[in-house]
């Protein structure tokens, strides 16, 4: 903190080197517990279509057998559709293993149906989209009733974000459909579109029950601690609070190929636990992605360290009250940050480069991507004190923060109090390089299970720092940048947003055209860096480990995971 106080008596250039002098002399600290040196070779970030998993055919996979898993957080809400569920990417991926996901997707990012889903579907009519689903006749729910139009429309009407009283996560596409009818027979369903969608595809997936969704109620609080009614190859084993365990096991009313395993558990624990875990061998998957966890698994006995490139990053998001709801205030945080450094913190001692990102919605491994980062982004200690000047925030002296109206410039960064030490690092890194331009920054941890629950999610932060993930395909992205209606934040907790940013995103959303549909995406990024919403860092590589003879499973890329496909080489 000393040196960052000496930062603000010195000029720029002065300034600049000590701000990363600050964050490379954290840098070397991180590799303190455990983790390798900076000195690791790190090799490019794998390419899209890219994956790592062991695929292997089933015949050469052992029948029986269990997997073992780390868990974030305990899920308290399973509804995907619902804002607390559909906010966590363990609930999702959870319950895409025991609900229909219509369509899946490949290593590329494309999406390809599910045969034991569906039959077909594809659009029939351009002009209005129509689009047709000829539902595999075998597929039941587990209260005995096939899949039908009844629960596209349940989950269309639930979805949609016209009744407020079903507290949705993201209404995106749901919101374009004006009709949900039975076809020619009960096993084909037609879905009418008022303007084109381009990604249909990623529509129920899951689907959800009519008769778990039928009322608000229902679908609020019905899938809180529960799942009412499954349809896949999996169901709920054991859902222990208690012990924090959730286990996944065969269904035997399937109708598809039986899983392998006999069961995969799940075990709630922080991710610095997750690496003794892997190595006391009771896990057989753990994330790498550090130099601690790195340097402890890379040559951990009977592991296999895998890497791929899915959609996911890590970003600096700032919340939209008090001081920050100046968007001036929000443009000088981001030009007061070095990026580069803050980057070399995270990368240190992980062997695939991180690279700065320049886009919150396209990744440099898609087709589109191009830096629209522009000036606020730049590191620019003297543009971002001048930002705070037009905001009305006046310089107190060395190393105090700025003052308007008698209030100091004090900020409050949320952390998990499960947040590993790099990102830990990171933050204090960064809290000394905005205390160069006056800014001063509480780091507070709070429990690792309210973190989302009773701080990000409520929008009780100043700045919080998080992984966006499965933000694919890029119509996704609108949830995270659009405005709040009523009450529903989507997925921007922040609820920082403008009209021109929804309108571009809604526009890239229905632009069948690839080509055309990124050149709106990248407008529509570029409006969000301006805004002040979020600095974005790098886009995060899966480097994980797994136990070996683990098949199937690893580093997915923009793939899903299939936890059908699971199990144990003969």
């Amino acid at each position: 903190m000393d040196a960052s106080r000496t930062a603000r008596r010195l000029g720029r250039a002065a300034a600049l080197a000590v701000a990363v002098a600050v964050a490379l002399a954290v840098t070397a600290c991180t590799s303190g517990g455990g983790g390798a040196a900076d000195g690791v070779a790190k090799s490019e970030p794998p390419r899209q279509d890219s994956q790592d998993v062991n695929a292997k055919p089933l015949e050469q996979i052992r029948d029986g057998g269990e997997v073992r898993f780390q868990l974030d957080q305990w899920i308290t809400q399973w509804n995907p559709l619902q804002v607390d569920g559909g906010s966590y990417t363990d609930t999702v991926n959870l319950i895409r293993a025991v609900e229909p996901s219509l369509f899946r997707t490949d290593a590329s990012g494309a999406f390809q149906a599910d045969p034991d889903y569906l039959v077909e579907a594809k659009v029939t009519s351009a002009s209005p989209q129509v689009v047709t689903y000829k539902l595999n006749p075998k597929a039941k729910w587990s209260d005995g009733k096939p899949l039908s139009y009844l629960d596209f429309k349940a989950d269309w009407q639930a979805g949609n974000g016209k009744d407020p009283a079903y507290n949705i996560y993201d209404p995106s596409g749901y919101e374009l459909i004006s009709a949900v009818e039975q076809g020619a027979d009960p096993s084909e369903v037609k879905v009418s579109f008022s303007e084109p969608y381009a990604d249909w595809q990623n529509l129920f997936r899951p689907l959800i029950p009519a008769a778990g969704i039928a009322t608000p109620d229902d679908f609020n609080k019905g899938w809180v601690e529960k799942v009412p009614i499954t349809a896949g190859p999996l169901k709920i084993g054991v859902a222990d609070k208690t012990a924090q365990t959730i286990s996944l096991v065969p269904d035997p009313a399937w109708w598809g190929t039986r899983p392998k395993l006999d069961k995969i558990t799940f075990r709630v624990m922080d991710k610095a636990a997750s690496i003794q875990a892997f190595l006391n061998n009771e896990i057989d998957f753990a994330s790498a992605g550090t130099a601690t966890a790195y340097g402890q698994l890379k040559n951990a006995k009977d592991t296999v360290i895998r890497a791929a490139s899915p959609w996911d990053e890590v970003h600096i998001s700032f919340g939209g009250t008090g001081a920050l709801a100046d968007r001036k205030v929000r443009q000088a945080l981001g030009r007061a940050l070095d990026r580069s450094a803050l980057i070399k913190i995270a990368n240190n001692g992980v062997p695939v480069e991180f690279k700065p990102l320049g886009n919150h919605i396209i990744m440099p491994n898609q087709a589109g991507y191009q830096d629209n980062s522009g000036e606020w982004a730049k590191f620019d200690l003297a543009a971002a004190k001048g930002l705070l000047d037009e905001a009305g925030w006046k310089e107190s002296g060395s190393g105090q923060p700025r003052t308007k109206d008698g209030k100091p410039l004090e900020l409050h960064w949320v952390l998990s109090d499960g947040t590993q030490q790099a990102q830990v690092d990171l933050a204090t890194a960064a809290a000394a390089m905005w205390q160069a331009v006056g800014v001063k920054i509480d780091l507070d941890k709070v429990a690792a299970n309210d973190y989302f629950a009773k701080y990000v999610t409520p929008g009780k932060f100043d700045i919080a720092s998080w992984r966006n993930t499965d933000s694919f395909p890029n119509s996704k992205s609108l949830a995270n940048f659009r405005l709040p209606v009523g009450d529903n934040t989507f997925s921007n907790p922040s609820r920082l947003g403008t009209p021109e940013i929804d309108a571009l995103l809604k526009k890239a959303a229905g632009t069948v055209d690839p080509a055309e549909a990124a050149k709106l995406y990248n407008q529509a990024d570029a409006k969000i860096w301006e805004l002040g919403h979020t600095v974005e860092l790098y886009q995060r590589p899966a480097v994980v480990a797994t136990r070996k003879g683990l098949a199937n499973y690893g580093a997915f890329g923009l793939a899903q995971e299939d936890y059908s496909k699971v199990g144990w080489e003969k």
